[in-house]
C-alpha cells in the first residue's frame, strides 16, 4: 500500500475513533429531558448521565495514553473500540437511572482508550506542515462531533428514542475496525512499568470531588454525605501529583510542564474546554425545558457552528504550522467570549435570528480559530516518541475540566433552569473564555521564540 494511502488511512480511522469519544461526551446532552422523564430524578440524575462517563475517561486517560505508549497505539485502539460497542449496548438497553450512570462509567473507560492513541497515530504518521494540518483535520471533525451531538441527539430522541443516543456509536465504530484490519500495531520497545497506584489515586481523587459538588444540592455541606468524599478527594488529588513527582515511572511525567507551550497550552485548554462543556449543556436544556423547543430544533440551533469547525479548523491549523500558534490561541476565545454576551439575548419566546445567530456565528469562528493551533502548540512542544502521553495529559485536563465545570454548575448558578440561570452560565463561560485568551496571549510563544522542548528526563 503507497504511503501516502497509508497516511490517508491513519487520518480516517483516527478521526472515527477519536470521534465517537467526543460525540458520547455531547450527544446525549440532549437526549437528558427525555431520560429524566422517563427514570426521574431531576438535574442531580441528568449531572450523572454526564459526569459518569467524564469521571472514567479523565481519571483514565492518561493511564490509557501510557497503555498507548507501551503496547502499540493500534492494539489499544481496537480494544477501545470493541469495549465502547459494548458499553454504548449497555447504556442504550439501561432498564435505570442507576444503570445507565453504571453503564455510562464504564463506557467512559473505554472511551480513554480511543483519543489520546487516534492522536499519537496521527503524530508518528506525519511529519512537517502536512502532521499541522491532519491535526487541524483531526480537531475539526472531533470537535464537530462535540458540538453536533445536540443534532444528531434530538433527532434520534423525537423520531425514536433517546436510546439510540448510544445505540448509533455501533455503526462508526464497526466501519472504522474494518478499516484497521490491515494496519500493524507498534508496541514500544522499552516495556515500562503502567502506574497502577497513580491511576488509582486520580480516579479516587476525581470521583470524590465531583461526587461532592453534584450531590452539594441534595444534602448540603455541612453532610458527612458530601464532604467525607470531598476531603476524601482531594487527599487522593494531593497524593496523585506526589505520586507522578516520586514515581519511577509516572502515568503524567511532571517533565512534561517544563516545555513552556504544554504548561501554557494546558493551562488554556482547562479554561476553553470548560466553557465549551458548560455552554453545550445549559444551552439545550434551557431551550427544551423553558422555550418548549424539541430536542431536535435545540439541538439545529448550534448546527452554524458544527459547519464552520469543520469547514475552517484544518485552515486555522495550517496558518498556525506557518505563523505561530499565539495570536490565533488568544484571537480565537476572545471572539468566542464575545458571541456567549451576545447569546445571553435568548429569551422565551425564542427568536434564532433576533436572539441566538450573531452569537453562535462569532462563537463558532472563535472556536474554528482555536482548536487546531491549541492542539498544535501543545503537543508541537513535546517530542514525537512521548507525543502519546502528552495528547493524554491535554485530553485527560480538557474532560475534567468539563466534568469538575458541569458538576460545579449546581453550586455555582443554582438548579433552577429559567432566564437568570441561562444567562448567568452564559457570564460564566465568556469570562473562562477570556481567561484562556489572556492566558495564549501572554504564556504562549510561537515556534522561533520558543525554548526546545526539554529531553525525557529521569523521571519519564
Amino acid at each position: 500500500m503507497p504511503a501516502t494511502t497509508i497516511d490517508r488511512r491513519v487520518l480516517v480511522v483516527a478521526i472515527l475513533a477519536a470521534f465517537v469519544a467526543f460525540l458520547d461526551g455531547s450527544i446525549v446532552n440532549v437526549a437528558l429531558p427525555a431520560i429524566t422523564e422517563e427514570f426521574g430524578g431531576g438535574l442531580p440524575v441528568q449531572q450523572w448521565v454526564v459526569d459518569a462517563y467524564l469521571i472514567t475517561l479523565g481519571a483514565l486517560i492518561l493511564l490509557a495514553g501510557s497503555l498507548s505508549d507501551l503496547l502499540g497505539r493500534v492494539a489499544v485502539l481496537r480494544i477501545g473500540l470493541v469495549g465502547f460497542g459494548v458499553t454504548s449496548l449497555a447504556c442504550g438497553l439501561a432498564p435505570t437511572a442507576e444503570l445507565l450512570i453504571a453503564a455510562r462509567a464504564a463506557q467512559g473507560v473505554a472511551g480513554a482508550l480511543l483519543v489520546p492513541s487516534s492522536l499519537a497515530l496521527i503524530m508518528s504518521a506525519h511529519r512537517g506542515e502536512s502532521q499541522a494540518r491532519a491535526i487541524g483535520l483531526w480537531t475539526a471533525w472531533t470537535s464537530a462531533a462535540f458540538i453536533v451531538g445536540p443534532l444528531l441527539g434530538g433527532v434520534l430522541t423525537d423520531l425514536i428514542s433517546w436510546r439510540w443516543v448510544f445505540v448509533i456509536n455501533v455503526l462508526p465504530i464497526a466501519v472504522t475496525l474494518v478499516l484497521m484490519r490491515p494496519m500493524r500495531n507498534e508496541p514500544a520497545a522499552v516495556r515500562t512499568p503502567i502506574d497502577v497506584l497513580g491511576a488509582a489515586l486520580g480516579a479516587i481523587g476525581l470521583g470524590g470531588v465531583v461526587f461532592a459538588l453534584i450531590e452539594q444540592a441534595n444534602y448540603r455541606w455541612e453532610s458527612a454525605v458530601v464532604w467525607v468524599p470531598l476531603a476524601l478527594g482531594a487527599l487522593s488529588l494531593v497524593g496523585f501529583i506526589v505520586r507522578q513527582a516520586t514515581a519511577r515511572h509516572p502515568m503524567m511525567p511532571l517533565s512534561l510542564f517544563r516545555s513552556r507551550n504544554f504548561a501554557v497550552g494546558n493551562l488554556a485548554t482547562v479554561a476553553i474546554y470548560a466553557a465549551l462543556s458548560i455552554s453545550g449543556l445549559v444551552i439545550v436544556l434551557y431551550l427544551q425545558q423553558v422555550a418548549g423547543l424539541s430536542a431536535t430544533v435545540s439541538g439545529l440551533v448550534m448546527l452554524p457552528l458544527t459547519i464552520m469547525l469543520i469547514a475552517l479548523s484544518s485552515r486555522f491549523g495550517t496558518l498556525a504550522g506557518r505563523f505561530g500558534p499565539r495570536w490565533f490561541m488568544a484571537g480565537g476565545p476572545a471572539l468566542a467570549a464575545l458571541g456567549f454576551v451576545l447569546l445571553r439575548a435568548i429569551e422565551t419566546p425564542f427568536d434564532f435570528v433576533s436572539q441566538a445567530l450573531l452569537g453562535v456565528l462569532l462563537y463558532g469562528l472563535g472556536i474554528a480559530i482555536t482548536v487546531a493551533p491549541l492542539t498544535s502548540a501543545i503537543l508541537g512542544a513535546i517530542e514525537p516518541e512521548r507525543s502519546g502521553i502528552a495528547s493524554a495529559v491535554n485530553n485527560a485536563l480538557a474532560r475534567i475540566a468539563g466534568l469538575v465545570a458541569i458538576a460545579l454548575l449546581g453550586a455555582v448558578i443554582g438548579t433552577v433552569v429559567d432566564d437568570a440561570w441561562l444567562d448567568n452560565a452564559l457570564l460564566l463561560c465568556a469570562g473562562l473564555m477570556v481567561a484562556g485568551a489572556l492566558i495564549s496571549a501572554f504564556g504562549i510563544r510561537n515556534p522561533s521564540t520558543v525554548t526546545a522542548p526539554p529531553t525525557p528526563a529521569a523521571s519519564s
